[in-house]
């Protein structure tokens, strides 16, 4: 049983890990940021593009990266794609950091984290 336990939590952390990974560049960092300020609506290719003057192949390029690692979801609209910051994904990640910063060993005090979002 504490095999299958130490698998699982081997196989979150590689999960969270190829996440931050996604994020782990300045354009699609820029890209959550912004996607998160337009949710729960989310914005299409066009709109991203000319908020953050990313040319279209390097955007298309960036947003495959952050779709393939579950970050954000993609709909089509007529020819149009609207990109939305995926919420659960996130809300996971930062859980599992959450979890070990501010409730296993106290690190940090969890108020100063909500401190922070205000």
């Amino acid at each position: 049983m504490a095999n299958r336990q130490s698998k699982t939590l081997t196989d979150q952390i590689a999960k969270y890990a190829d996440m931050f990974s996604a994020m782990g560049t300045e354009p699609r960092l820029r890209i959550m940021q912004l996607l998160l300020s337009a949710h729960p609506d989310g914005l299409v290719v066009g709109e991203i593009q000319n908020e953050l003057g990313i040319p279209s192949s390097t955007l298309s390029h960036h947003l495959d990266k952050l779709r393939a690692e579950n970050l954000v979801n993609v709909n089509r609209e007529s020819t149009f794609l609207r990109y939305k910051a995926n919420t659960e994904a996130l809300r996971e990640v930062l859980q599992f950091l959450y979890a070990e910063c501010c409730m296993r060993n106290r690190a940090l005090k969890p108020e100063s984290i909500i401190q922070l979002c205000k």
